[in-house]
């Protein structure tokens, strides 16, 4: 076993193996990072002005251990080996967690890729879009021991940097250096047990055992976070932000070539030490930063976070819940925070009886909270029952009056699943996502729901951001189909129901859209839906990937931008404009 520096050290600027080629392969990664005896063959004109620190694997000094931890690894590597391991294979995997299934073709992972320069443009990148387009993604380092689930994945983030004035564009690709990762690469095998692919029944419980046991006996640290980093990404005080709910954020710079370094977890300064959801939400008229931590061990298993623009926590509320629900993205409006409680729980007893940790419970009711932006404590907090109410992400939320009855309601807009738990269970039943308005009245303490496209399932959208909590007449989405890939975008009139499609063409699939406004001069602020789409697209037949932009007022492509190697199937991302990148904050 190797030491393990710690990400933040200014002294960490070791890389893990990247693969030169521009070969199209669709193969799980090696199950350990070779040496490299000699330094690697020179890079390709497409990528200048590269350094060799880019292109060499990831060294971690090894760890001296004792002579007892020496033995005590030894026989744990046994034991998991001889019986779990070999437990496990007898048992056969759903779908929802086989690897060869959730890895297949796609979204199978990629190595690292340095800088590569002069890509081919086709059409003009418009001159708002000058700045990085950074998408995140699940993409193991190792090949996965039993089960693997399409979020288990390291954290990995695909950078296209976009100069406009030049019609120029460069891509890379890296991981984010989690402490997970980084001592997994040092031990050379996967030792964190993957939360939903592997966390199942007693062979999940056989599987914590061994990590909680090798943790205390020093042979991997916990204390610095088990995360992976993998879904969310958002821009905030100087600062682009890797997030998955099981950690805390990772700090990930944007350098002046377009490449990326990780720097480590960020903890708002010492002021947090809790796991964040992967979808915090800024403020766009305040600019303040909101986010929610769940525990699924201890109460309370909810807290509700709120920071000024400068990043300084100024709100921290405990929501008091009977059971720790799956809540992976919330809302704000003008006035207030939107917090849902849904019927997928976490039930650890389950795996006792054999089963998975998250559940449906058929006795629970969904329900939303209503808590005032200024409400220091969760005494106010007015909940609503939204019955069958399942939404992975809620897209946008605002406040109006009833037309009749002049009654406040908060409208929110979402994408609601069914059946809920089909993520995760491995449901035989077709997976339904229905962009659905959710009303909620706040003087009777009802709700309704509306359907506002049938028929199609629209997931990972977007609306215009510098209107969020602001009513919104547009929502941009992946056309979900057939999941999880996605075949195309979809702009949706939110009050007429009316769709315009962008799709991609045969055997063509992306993934999320994701929304740039554009400014007119003076940087006034266009109609709601003048801006600009962008989404990785992967052609299946040709064997290529690409970067388009859309026009989002009339849903015809701009510009498509070549790109040298596979980019997997992945989740979530923002634009990083030129004038974030230059006020980065490195410290």
């Amino acid at each position: 076993m190797q030491t393990v520096k710690p990400l933040n050290s200014p002294s960490f600027s070791c890389k893990i193996l990247i693969n030169p080629s521009k070969k199209n392969t669709i193969t799980l990664p090696r199950t350990r990072i070779p040496p490299l005896p000699s330094p690697p063959p020179s890079p390709s004109p497409s990528s200048s002005n590269s350094d060799e620190s880019k292109i060499f694997p990831l060294k971690i000094d090894p760890t001296k251990l004792n002579p007892f931890q020496k033995i005590a690894s030894s026989a744990l590597d046994m034991l998991e080996k001889s019986v779990v391991t070999k437990l496990e294979k007898k048992h056969k995997l759903n779908r929802t967690v086989d690897p060869e299934i959730q890895l297949e073709g796609n979204f199978a992972p990629v190595d690292e890729s340095p800088v590569q320069h002069g890509l081919e443009v086709i059409g003009q990148i418009p001159l708002n879009l000058t700045g990085v387009y950074v998408r995140n993604g699940a993409n193991p380092l190792f090949e996965p021991i039993n089960g693997h689930h399409l979020f288990d994945g390291d954290g990995m983030i695909h950078a296209v940097k976009l100069d406009s004035e030049n019609n120029k564009a460069s891509y890379s690709c890296r991981f984010t250096r989690t402490s997970r990762l980084v001592q997994e690469a040092s031990i050379g095998r996967p030792v964190f047990p993957k939360p939903i692919g592997e966390l199942h029944g007693h062979l999940g419980l056989a599987r914590l055992t061994l990590f909680f046991v090798r943790a205390s006996l020093g042979l991997v640290d916990a204390t610095k976070g088990t995360g992976v980093a993998n879904a969310g990404l958002v821009y905030f005080n100087g600062r682009l932000l890797a997030m998955a709910e099981d950690d805390l954020p990772y700090s990930v710079i944007i350098k002046e070539d377009g490449d990326l370094e990780s720097y480590g977890r960020y903890n708002f300064n010492g002021q947090i030490n809790d796991p964040l959801i992967a979808h915090p939400k800024v403020d766009p008229i305040t600019g303040e930063f909101y986010t929610l931590s769940y525990n699924v061990l201890k109460k309370p298993y909810l807290k509700f976070f709120k920071f000024d623009t400068c990043g300084n926590k100024s709100r921290d509320i405990s929501i008091s819940l009977q059971n720790p629900s799956m809540i992976h993205d919330f809302a704000i409006t003008e006035s207030h925070v939107i917090i849902p409680d849904y019927q997928v729980v976490f039930k650890l007893s389950e795996m006792i009886r054999g089963g998975s940790p998250v559940i449906h419970d058929p006795n629970k009711v969904s329900r939303f909270g209503v808590l005032s932006k200024d409400d220091h404590d969760e005494s106010r907090i007015k909940w609503i029952d939204v019955p069958n109410c399942f939404c992975m992400h809620l897209w946008n939320a605002w406040e109006e009056n009833h037309e009749e009855s002049g009654d406040k309601t908060i409208m929110i807009i979402g994408s609601c699943i069914s059946p809920p738990d089909s993520i995760f269970s491995g449901s035989d039943e077709p997976l339904k996502s229905e962009l659905t308005e959710i009303r909620l009245n706040l003087r009777t303490g009802k709700s309704t729901r509306r359907i506002i496209v049938s028929g199609m399932d629209l997931e990972a959208g977007q609306v215009n951001k510098t209107r969020l909590g602001q009513k919104t007449r547009y929502a941009f989405m992946a056309i979900a189909e057939p999941w999880p890939k996605c075949s195309g975008l979809a702009k949706v009139d939110l009050v007429t129901g009316n769709v315009t499609k962008f799709l991609y063409g045969d055997e063509r699939f992306g993934g999320e859209p994701y929304f740039v406004p554009s400014t007119k001069e003076g940087g006034r602020e266009g109609e709601e839906d003048e801006g600009y789409l962008m989404s990785y697209v992967r052609d299946e037949k040709k064997e290529k990937s690409e970067l388009i932009i859309v026009n989002a007022k009339n849903m015809k492509q701009m510009a498509l931008v070549k790109l040298p190697k596979r980019v997997p199937y992945g989740f979530h991302g923002t634009f990083v404009s030129s004038q974030d990148l230059c006020n980065q904050s490195y410290c």
